[in-house]
């Protein structure tokens, strides 16, 4: 399965699979293969209840459902695929924002995560 196969593959299953432990409302926006020194794939989702001003879920309540996220949706695509991330950067925004463009409107959280031992494995990002 090539990366872009792949992604197609995780973008499916994330679309069928909405179930995290806030029980928030959570949309895919995008995911993309990023190339450089180390393959990264980014996975991003529309959560509109992490709304800084109306929004009911906090910030650690949102890590919660990107590890669920990670390691129920992203991570099994990933080991059936041939393409090995080395990251995978997970993000969550209340509002659709393209891709490196600032909002001061958003509110966004990302997190980076390894897979190791058949894990999501959080990483400073």
């Amino acid at each position: 399965m090539t990366g872009a196969t792949q992604a197609a593959a995780v973008a499916e299953t994330a679309v069928q699979m909405f179930g995290v432990p806030s029980g928030q409302p959570v949309t895919l926006q995008d995911l993309f293969w990023e190339e450089g020194d180390n393959l990264v794939l980014r996975v991003r989702f529309l959560t509109p209840q992490i709304a800084r001003d109306a929004g009911t879920v906090d910030y650690d309540t949102a890590t919660k459902d990107m590890l669920h996220l990670c390691d129920t949706v992203v991570r099994p695509q990933v080991e059936a695929g041939e393409d090995k991330p080395d990251q995978i950067i997970i993000s969550f925004s209340d509002i659709e924002v393209p891709f490196g463009e600032a909002d001061p409107a958003a509110t966004q959280f990302f997190e980076a995560y390894r897979i190791e031992n058949g894990a999501c494995i959080w990483e400073v990002y």
